[in-house]
This record gives structure tokens, C-alpha cells and sequence, in this order.
């Protein structure tokens, strides 16, 4: 298996402080395990970027290499990598130190081959379910990836674990019966239910208002008439 060379520095000062200036720098914090004691670590973040083509980095065996020559080579994986949630850099890394002749767990990307049966002539989807598998295997054996072909896959088929044919020398970790990919039937069309024959609703009642006189048609309410003077001269 072909190795990467990376460049790093030891770094003595730590904290969030620290990480952030160095970040602002273009560096990237980063820490050894594997040996008596987890290295703090400084390497430039586009380097790292570069040697591991995106994030798909936990294969790709690195060769180590301290700046100016001090503490000599170390072979290693990226055991973990953190981006930030928004601008999508990274962050910090962490390495795992290797010996070549012991055996060590890895994931490994799973990646379909073919077009499905049930695809091409069924109009069926296909759906990985499980993108990578955990392998144990010497460092040397790690495969960058691990192909399944799914060119005879109909609708309803489900590829196992169990399944997939790794490379001499590589044993899958997981589950033998753990679905890795399947072909679901395609999905169901929208039928527009057809309209229900609305009811037409009662009409209802006519509600009938006295009409109100206009105001020409209202006739002034005689006035009282008073009693005349003489009938009331008379009355005395």
C-alpha cells in the first residue's frame, strides 16, 4: 500500500487559546496516540486536506516526518478528524501510531458497482444502507475501499455482510447478516383522489324585514289641539 508523507511539529503549549491562534495561522492542532504517551502535534491543515483527498482518510497509511529532523519517522493512520459545523475546516486530527507486523481495526468504505436489475428494468431504487465496515488486517493489507457488485440486484433483493468478498488477508468485523444494500420499489405516484360531489348546501331562509318609509312618506302626527279659551271661560 502506498504511504503519505505529512509534516509535523511537536507542540508544547495547549488549551483552546492556543488552538485558535494556531488555526488563525493556517495550522491545525493535532495528537499521536500509540505510544508511551499521546503527542500534542502542530501540522499545516491544507496538507493534511491534500493527503487525504476530503475526509476519507482512515486508510491511508502516513509517514510522520518531525520538522527539522527531531524524533525521526512514525507510521500512522487519521483515527478521527473534526471539521467546524460551519465553515466546514478542519479542526484538529488525530493520529494512531502502527506497528507494520500487528494486526489493526479500520473502517473501510463500501461502494456499489453496477447498475441493479431492478433499476434499469423495474424502476426501483437503490439504497446503501451501510456505507463502511470495520476490517482487521496488518497495515500493509488495509484496502482503500471495498466494492460490491449489484449489477443483479431486483426489487426486494438485500445484499448481506456476508456478501461482500474483501481482500486476502482482510476479515470484516461486522455482523454477517447486517444489510449493506438494497433495492426498494420505486416510489408510489400521487393519485389525485377524485373530487366528491359536494352537496349543495341549503339555502337558506329569507329573512324578510319590515320595509322602513322614507322620510316624504311619514306623516307629522297631528298636534294635539288645545282646548279652546272660550270652553274654558265656560267651565268657570
Amino acid at each position: 500500500m502506498e504511504f503519505r508523507e505529512l509534516t509535523i511539529k511537536r507542540r508544547e503549549a495547549t488549551g483552546k487559546e492556543i488552538a485558535k491562534r494556531l488555526r488563525r495561522q493556517g495550522l491545525v492542532p493535532a495528537v499521536l496516540y500509540g505510544g508511551s504517551a499521546p503527542q500534542a502535534l502542530t501540522l499545516n491543515a491544507l496538507d493534511v486536506i491534500k493527503v487525504i483527498q476530503g475526509r476519507e482518510g482512515s486508510t491511508t497509511l502516513l509517514n510522520l516526518k518531525f520538522e527539522n529532523g527531531g524524533g525521526g519517522t512514525r507510521t500512522a493512520i487519521i483515527r478521527d478528524m473534526q471539521f467546524d459545523p460551519v465553515t466546514d475546516k478542519l479542526i484538529h486530527v488525530d493520529f494512531q501510531e502502527v506497528s507494520m507486523d500487528r494486526a489493526i481495526t479500520v473502517g473501510v468504505p463500501v461502494y456499489a458497482q453496477g447498475e441493479a436489475q431492478g433499476v434499469r428494468d423495474q424502476g426501483g431504487i437503490l439504497e446503501m444502507i451501510l456505507r463502511e465496515v470495520q476490517v482487521s488486517c496488518l497495515p500493509r493489507l488495509i484496502p482503500e475501499k471495498i466494492t460490491v457488485d449489484v449489477s443483479g440486484l431486483k426489487i426486494g433483493d438485500v445484499l448481506t455482510v456476508a456478501m461482500l468478498a474483501p481482500p486476502e488477508g482482510v476479515r470484516i468485523l461486522n455482523d454477517p447478516g447486517q444489510a449493506v444494500v438494497t433495492v426498494s420499489p420505486p416510489m408510489a405516484e400521487e393519485v389525485a383522489a377524485p373530487a366528491a360531489a359536494v352537496e349543495a348546501a341549503p339555502a337558506e331562509p329569507e329573512v324578510l324585514t319590515e320595509r322602513r318609509p322614507k322620510p316624504e312618506e311619514v306623516e307629522e302626527p297631528e298636534a294635539k289641539k288645545e282646548p279652546k279659551k272660550e270652553a274654558k271661560e265656560a267651565k268657570k
